[in-house]
């Protein structure tokens, strides 16, 4: 039997465990709390206390038994938690593929312009540089070890439950206005199939192999509010300029990136056609739903 062990089971790494179980897959998952191990377990996987502070007797026993293992916890001061607690349980086991969740915040800010999986590195932001330094522990264990890993940077995720039309429901948005700033997106089935495409691939390449996991089409934020705004019939949000905005020092930090992030690699090579190629298709499909 297949063993999808997610490290950090989260929004996205749920949808991609739901597909999977669907198959036949054994499901075990981690959280930081207790109360967290137990929700996993009540939706039918079996769930794991690791909050990456010190080693898990029972994380041991899955990383044992696991197949393929899927990694979206964030570092910490530490650096990546798992590959700080368990490295020596990580090298022993017979992994047939490694997955790391990152972000394409790493690309750090390129003014409009366009990036790829080629671009190096900058982020300007202390999330940014602990995920380069994640990516990079991570890419080295493949090296040493030859399992096969997919980097996979994710940009703004949304879908059931998240996203612009909640926040809109919640009389919560507001249009933060900064000329020439765009997003790029990615709704969570999207990213699954990405996911899926890749595990289906493993056996085909060793070492790691980084992929922006991305929408067709960088947008203004207030583009895509109004257009959320329009599809439930609620007034577009206010606008606020950004350098007039009250924001947590967090949700600043994302304006001061501004990048176009290229998908094509992760079509080419993992023949991945979105369901979702823009917030358009994303935010009708969320629309029609409820």
């Amino acid at each position: 039997m297949s063993v999808l062990l997610a490290v950090g089971l989260g929004y996205s790494a749920k949808e991609l465990a739901r597909r999977l179980q669907a198959q036949g897959w054994r499901i075990i998952g981690t959280s930081r709390t207790a109360d967290g191990a137990r929700a996993i377990d009540a939706i039918g996987y079996e769930g794991i206390h690791f909050d990456g502070t010190a080693p898990s007797g029972a994380l041991s026993r899955a990383i044992g038994e696991a197949t393929h293992l899927l990694v979206s916890a964030s570092p910490g001061p530490q650096g990546d938690p798992l590959l700080a607690q368990h490295a020596a349980d990580l090298r022993g086991a017979n992994l047939q593929w490694v997955g790391y969740l990152s972000t394409i915040g790493v690309y750090g800010n390129h003014d409009g312009k366009w990036v790829d999986e080629e671009t190096p590195p900058e982020p300007t932001s202390e999330r940014g540089k602990a995920r380069v330094a994640a990516e990079r522990a991570w890419a080295a264990f493949a090296e040493e070890t030859g399992v096969p890993l997919g980097i996979f940077r994710l940009s703004g995720i949304y879908g059931p439950g998240r996203g612009p039309l909640e926040k809109l429901r919640r009389r919560e948005s507001r249009a933060v206005i900064k000329p020439g700033q765009v997003f790029n997106r990615i709704h969570v089935e999207d990213i699954a199939t990405a996911l899926e495409a890749a595990i289906a691939r493993a056996g085909q390449r060793s070492g790691a192999r980084v992929y922006n996991v991305t929408d067709d089409e960088p947008a203004p934020p207030q583009d895509v509010l109004d257009f959320a705004a329009d599809l439930i019939g609620l007034p577009h949000p206010p606008r606020v300029p950004f350098d007039e905005a009250e924001m947590s020092p967090m949700a600043r930090s994302f304006y001061s990136d501004n990048k176009r992030t290229s998908n094509a690699r992760m079509k080419a090579e993992l023949g991945v056609r979105l369901r979702y190629p823009t917030y358009r298709e994303g935010l009708r499909a969320l629309a029609a739903q409820t």
